[in-house]
């Protein structure tokens, strides 16, 4: 990928870490660590890049990710 994900971390009042990719809507996770919280961000946005994938749906940044050999 030429460009990476960028992740978004903040604290929360409670103490947990929230974690979250801007790119891909619906990646957000809470963790008891940032190290936690980023993490589990990391895996749900490739697990949701995966189910994109599958459905066919265009994924800019996975664009240059895959090339096809003829």
């Amino acid at each position: 990928m030429a460009d990476n994900m960028r992740i978004e971390t903040e604290q929360e009042d409670d103490g947990r870490w929230i974690a979250e990719i801007p790119d891909l809507p619906g990646v957000m996770v809470y963790g008891a660590s940032r190290d936690e919280a980023v993490s589990r961000v990391k895996a749900l946005a490739l697990r949701a890049l995966a189910d994109r994938l599958e459905n066919g749906e265009a994924i800019p940044q996975a664009a240059d990710l895959f090339s096809v050999v003829p």
